[in-house]
């Protein structure tokens, strides 16, 4: 069987506040909040979901909640800006979204023929739009606070912050699989060929910029699709065998996950797609409670006593 990656699984980012998060990713941008956890390896800390309806992969943008954490850096050694896909048309009615909302935009600019618009969240994450014409086939989060003919249609590209380019670039043509598309300025563009969202990884070589440190407003990890934990496996003994230092699998709950460092130290996951956000609950109470996996569940009372109070929003419909 020939390995192929079939997108973006998830991006995972490092917040402050749990309840500032929920307010911009659901109240501004429009997200559907899929999962209110924990962080598996420090449960004292939410793990934030969220994503279109269901949470299909593509569509996945999470963040570990870390209230105390200190601000991190962005810069090489680091995934340094989060796209999502809107339609064609719609960057002018988002900028002046944004600018109600009073959060800092750049201005818009081409990238590889598309008009795109880099903004920022509460904590200095960079995020991006970028109008794609394939975006307006994919379904949307009807019941979302953005009108559904505006609304983000999953993760366009992220874009991978390197000193140098070379080995990330044939790490990724090579090893993983991804077909080189496109080049402007120090950008390279990649494409997974699968389908749906999140099909696009960009490099981007940041020769002169310091050193990106983690922390609240940085990028933690990007998440790779496999459909299956065979192919995975698979994936693990190609990677162990060209002496990359990967992790065993990894129960997530909602997926499988592998752990690896591309050569210009950016961490990244391959993750299965099964078996998804449905496992613990109903398609339509999803992000409503707090849900641990069973290995969690007998220190709930100990858990809840150390996680901040957060106001869930159930009530949805588009709002200015």
């Amino acid at each position: 069987m020939t390995l192929s990656l079939s997108g973006i699984h998830h991006v995972t980012a490092i917040a402050s506040g749990p309840q500032e998060n929920i307010d911009f990713y659901v109240g501004v941008l429009g997200l559907r909040l899929l999962k209110i956890t924990v962080n598996f390896d420090d449960p004292k800390t939410y793990h934030l979901y969220y994503g279109d309806e269901t949470g299909s992969p593509g569509t996945i943008l999470s963040f570990f909640a870390w209230p105390e954490g200190n601000p991190g850096q962005q810069g090489p050694g680091q995934a340094t800006a989060i796209a999502f896909a809107v339609p064609p048309g719609t960057l002018e009615w988002w900028r002046d979204r944004l600018k109600r909302h009073r959060v800092p935009c750049e201005g818009t600019s081409m990238r590889f023929g598309m008009p795109a618009m880099g903004f920022y969240d509460h904590d200095g994450l960079t995020l991006e739009l970028v109008e794609d014409p394939s975006a307006l086939a994919r379904p949307v989060w009807q019941r979302g606070t953005i009108p559904p003919e505006q609304a983000t249609r999953g993760i366009h590209s992220v874009t991978l912050g390197v000193r140098e380019a070379d080995a990330t670039v044939e790490m990724l043509a090579t090893t993983l699989g991804l077909k080189p598309v496109a080049a402007e300025g120090g950008r390279q563009r990649f494409n997974t060929c699968g389908e749906g969202p999140g099909q696009m990884v960009d490099v981007l070589a940041l020769p002169g910029a310091p050193r990106a440190t983690g922390g609240v407003g940085t990028v933690h990890h990007v998440g790779l699709r496999t459909p299956t934990s065979a192919e995975q496996r698979e994936w693990r003994e190609l990677l162990a065998a060209q002496k990359r230092q990967v992790s065993p699998a990894t129960d997530r709950h909602y997926f499988q996950s592998i752990t690896f460092r591309e050569p210009g130290g950016i961490l990244c996951e391959i993750s299965t797609d099964q078996p998804g956000f449905l496992i613990d609950e109903p398609k339509e109470m999803l992000g409503g409670s707090l849900h641990l996996p069973a290995w969690l569940e007998g220190s709930r009372p100990e858990i809840e006593k150390e996680l901040p109070p957060i106001v869930i929003p159930l009530a949805f419909g588009p709002q200015s």
